[in-house]
């Protein structure tokens, strides 16, 4: 439950650190070479929610699940990796399964790392991995109009795919909002239509007012989704106990970790909410889609509950905190019975009746 994540940029950036201090693990070499990581680390990495947290202790759950998030750390993208270079076609496949994509840049100088093309330059970085994806995208798309010789596809098929052609070759993303024609897309691996999140991997010094490399990013792209984070802060946040990690993050005068900044990101693009249930056995986060109906988000839970809902038992985040139970939200008619037509709301606790 949550999303699925890729980690992309060039060799030695400062991925695999941030892949490390993401998932507090140690499962990513990081060094000073290109192409360091080689195969995909997974990191799977609970959602901190203190809303779960006050639910999980007025219910006196026994268990507490948090939602949570994928990273994947994946191999450095060099020019022609849509043709093979470096570690490029399997770069490409592993990016292909994520929900949406970090684009991390390095917008710092150090004398101790070396940069693959051998200066500090995010723009063209940033450049270099979209012109690949799209290059990745225009031969994924011509193949299966070459392989159409059995008429397989349809002639809606062929004019999307064509019309996909069109944009990408004029070197731009694509630029379909129909939802069938998206998923369509995204069943045959397109990775230009991918959310993305630009990640300016900083120097503590610039982590809160940035830099001359983040302000021209934020300039030149403005409408992308942009935030700054230091890989090394992160590294050294993820080995510290929760009163001294807030006590460091008070001294420099950092009010969230990258891991909050990146979860934020990643909702709002993604358009995701939280519903939650909780009782005695367990308090749960899940997440759903904004404008999710309530059998969807019954089949969240089990396929089942979608295909034998009855109703929805819903009270908001709010009133179940202020009455300290689902029994006392009752008694004080603050739990509304929702029908099929109900789209939830983020924070609601939801108690689904169906058929057995």
């Amino acid at each position: 439950m949550g999303f699925k994540c890729g980690i992309v940029g060039l060799p030695n950036v400062g991925k695999s650190t941030l892949f490390n201090a993401l998932t507090a693990s140690k499962n990513a070499e990081a060094a000073n070479f290109p192409f360091c990581t080689i195969d995909p680390n997974i990191g799977v990495v609970d959602v901190p929610d203190n809303r779960l947290d006050e639910l999980a202790k007025l219910s006196e759950s026994k268990k507490k699940i948090f939602a949570n998030i994928t990273f994947v750390d994946i191999a450095g993208l060099v020019k022609g990796a849509s043709k093979g270079e470096g570690l490029g076609n399997k770069f490409l496949s592993h990016i292909r399964e994520t929900d949406a994509i970090v684009h991390l840049v390095r917008c710092f100088k150090s004398e101790k790392i070396q940069h693959v093309n051998n200066k500090i330059d995010p723009i063209s970085d940033l450049e270099t991995i979209k012109t690949e994806i799209l290059l990745a995208d225009i031969d994924v798309i011509q193949k299966k109009l070459e392989k159409n010789k059995k008429k397989l596809l349809s002639e809606k098929e062929i004019k999307l795919l064509n019309e996909c052609l069109q944009f990408l070759n004029k070197g731009k993303n694509i630029e379909i909002k129909d939802k069938t024609s998206l998923d369509y897309l995204n069943r045959n691996g397109l990775l230009s239509i991918k959310p993305k999140i630009i990640v300016c991997n900083v120097d503590e010094e610039s982590l809160t007012k940035g830099n001359e490399f983040t302000e021209i990013i934020f300039s030149k792209f403005s409408e992308e989704k942009i935030i700054m984070i230091c890989a090394d802060i992160e590294d050294q946040l993820s080995n510290l106990e929760k009163n001294d990690k807030e006590k460091f993050m008070k001294e420099i005068g950092l009010e969230k970790t990258g891991l909050n900044k990146l979860i934020k990101a990643g909702y709002d693009l993604l358009n995701l909410d939280t519903f939650f249930t909780s009782g005695p056995e367990e308090s749960k986060a899940w997440t759903i889609k904004k404008n999710t109906l309530a059998p969807e988000a019954a089949g969240v839970i089990h396929s089942d509950f979608e295909k034998h809902f009855i109703r929805a038992e819903a009270i908001s985040y709010e009133e179940f905190i202020k009455y300290g139970s689902a029994e006392k939200s009752k008694e004080n008619g603050k739990m509304r019975i929702e029908g099929k037509d109900y789209v939830v709301k983020d924070g609601d606790v939801l108690y689904f009746r169906v058929n057995s």
